[in-house]
């Protein structure tokens, strides 16, 4: 890697970050063609999408964190999020900051135009997006899926760290790169604060 594209891949903690197109045997099969379709039309996706691989038992976001000395306000968590109004089912992936929480029963339920909503059973949601449990990323998901960001990602600055489609590894690129992901809707409160008890 040059000096030049050093500068442009975000890096954090004690992980060793290399460029996520270098290096696809990290990235799940619907991940690493979604990076290569991507790649395509935005320049940035090549030299500032990183990835690195981990242990897969360290794949949970506070595990994570704490072995790798990772700040818990950079992880993006993703969850996939089934509505549901009479026989129509609407599935939608949210990314939203790992100190807030997807605001599934109105902001989420509103957007699906849904009566009900909830999350995917674990089982369906890897079976359908191709992704392994704790490694689902809003990228490369299945075309009938929305993919709802916060918006606290937009913001020049804040980094993205997430999963790759794999337990074994995770990317990280800046906020505001996923903001502009194909498919990726950015929603203004998206994620709400947990009440402290």
């Amino acid at each position: 890697m040059n000096d030049a594209t050093a500068q442009h891949l975000p890096a954090v903690g004690d992980l060793d970050w290399v460029r996520a197109l270098d290096h696809t045997d990290l990235l799940a099969p619907s991940v690493r063609a979604a990076l290569r379709t991507w790649s395509a039309t935005e320049p940035r996706v090549r030299t500032e999408v990183a990835v690195a691989a981990i242990d897969p038992d360290h794949a949970d976001t506070a595990t994570l964190n704490t072995v790798h000395g990772l700040p818990p306000e950079i992880s993006a968590n993703c969850v996939v999020v089934a509505g549901r109004r009479g026989d129509v089912e609407r599935v939608a992936a949210c990314v939203v900051p790992a100190t807030t929480r997807a605001d599934v029963n109105t902001r989420v339920r509103r957007l699906l135009d849904a009566r009900k909503a909830s999350f995917l059973s674990a089982d369906r949601a890897t079976a359908e997006s191709g992704m392994e449990y704790g490694g689902i990323t809003p990228l490369g998901l299945p075309e009938p899926w929305r993919v709802l960001v916060d918006e606290r990602f937009a913001a020049p600055g804040p980094l993205a760290l997430m999963g790759s489609g794999l337990r074994r590894s995770k990317l990280l690129l800046p906020g505001d790169l996923l903001c502009t992901a194909p498919r990726a809707e950015v929603v203004a409160d998206l994620g709400v604060v947990p009440a402290v008890s």
